[in-house]
This record gives structure tokens, C-alpha cells and sequence, in this order.
């Protein structure tokens, strides 16, 4: 099977300046990511997209490909996912007749990543047929069941009131459980992309990382708190 890792690592950065550069226990961001997609023993090829020059040296030297560079357009900050990702398999389609089975999206802001992670999500799409995506998701620790908006009348409103009549009242051992996505590992396969028009589809299984293991870095601070905890292990 052709599976391709592609990530995406823009020269440009809100938060932090040149983001996917900065470095955690002597790599770069992008190069974690790098690495971990060639550590895989099912991944055989690695491609970033990015519009970076310096980018493209550093990744290129780490092992992987760099074919293209993205567009600018394509390299701004409100510039979401499935264009970039529509973008290269397109490059790739055209240019070289190359089609994926699936496509593994790795950002380089997730510098953490056990062996094994990334070839169990891959597996799992490919054992469900009906599935469009895989996505790696955490345990909630803030729950939603006690989250609220704020109405005009300015009185809180529970978000979750349609389940419960006072959802913010169980016990933590009732709460049932819940998950976000903690952009780790994304697994999709290309008609979900190219068809759907989505990253994702309507058919996503759950690849569960336990909250300690996630590291996803988009402030100083996470970038803080992660680097002080992987420098440590």
C-alpha cells in the first residue's frame, strides 16, 4: 500500500514566531514529526508542505521529501487544512501519477508521539471499511456537561441542557464520557478528501491517547510546559 505522511509546517506563525522551528530536545518541531512518520512501519513516504525555504532544507535533511513549495495563498493564517491537503495530492496526482491509500496528517505542533501510535491508527481505518477518517482524541478533563454560555439576559446557560435538566449537578463519577480532538494523529483516506471535500467525512473512529500524553503546542506556554516535560523524559 502507497501511505503517504504529509505535514504541513508554513514558515509563518501567529503565537509563536517561526513555530514549527523552534526546538524541543535538540530537534525542531517539524523534525519530530519527520521523524516519527519515518520510524513507522508502515508509512513509505514523507512529504511537508510548506512555503519556506529554510523549511524545506531542514526537512529534506531529516529525510523527507519536499517536492513543491506551497503557494503563499495556501500559506496564511486563515488558510484551513483541506486546501493545503487538496493542493498536494493534486501536485502528486498530476506531476508524478501518484495516489495514496491513505494519508497520515502529522503537525509538527504535536512534537510527542509513541512508537506504535501512528501504525495502529493506520490500522484501524484499514480494518473499517465504511470508515472515512481516524482521528486521535483525549478524555475531557474540563467536561462539558459543566461548561455553560451566557445568555442576552446575561443568566448562565448549560450547553449540555438538552441532555440533562441540570447537567452541572452529577457527580464527576456520573459524568459520561467524553472526547476532544487533540490533533496528534489524523489518518484519512484521499476520496474523503478529494470527494467529500473534508479532512474528515461523517464516519470518524476514535484512536484514544491518554490527556498526558498529548502535547500540542500553539502559546509559549505550551511550548514551555511540553518542553520542559519531553526534555525531562
Amino acid at each position: 500500500m502507497n501511505i503517504l505522511a504529509l505535514i504541513p509546517a508554513r514558515g509563518g506563525s501567529k503565537g509563536i514566531n517561526r513555530k514549527n522551528l523552534i526546538t524541543i530536545n535538540g530537534k525542531s518541531l517539524v523534525e519530530h514529526s519527520i521523524h516519527h512518520a519515518i520510524n513507522s512501519e508502515l508509512i513509505n513516504r514523507v512529504i511537508v508542505s510548506t512555503d519556506d525555504d529554510e523549511i524545506a532544507e531542514i526537512s529534506i535533511n531529516a529525510g523527507a521529501e519536499v517536492p513543491f513549495l506551497r503557494p503563499k495563498h495556501l500559506a496564511e493564517d486563515h488558510v484551513l487544512d483541506l486546501p493545503v491537503f487538496q493542493h498536494a495530492l493534486n501536485y502528486l496526482k498530476q506531476e508524478e501519477n501518484y495516489v495514496p491509500d491513505y494519508v497520515v496528517h502529522l503537525r509538527p505542533t504535536s512534537p510527542y508521539r509513541k512508537k506504535g501510535w501512528i501504525d495502529s491508527a493506520i490500522d484501524l481505518l484499514k480494518s473499517n471499511i465504511n470508515a472515512d477518517s481516524v482521528r486521535s482524541v483525549s478524555e475531557v478533563q474540563q467536561h462539558p456537561y459543566r461548561v455553560f454560555d451566557i445568555g442576552k439576559d446575561g443568566f448562565l446557560e448549560p450547553i449540555m441542557s438538552h441532555r440533562e435538566k441540570e447537567p452541572f449537578l452529577l457527580r464527576r463519577q456520573d459524568l459520561p464520557k467524553m472526547f476532544f480532538y487533540n490533533c496528534v494523529i489524523d489518518v484519512t483516506k484521499p476520496s474523503t478528501i478529494e470527494l467529500l471535500e473534508s479532512m474528515t467525512g461523517k464516519k470518524i473512529l476514535p484512536f484514544e491517547i491518554s490527556s498526558d500524553d498529548v502535547f500540542d503546542i500553539d502559546s509559549n506556554r505550551d511550548y514551555q510546559i511540553a518542553k520542559s516535560l519531553l526534555e525531562k523524559r
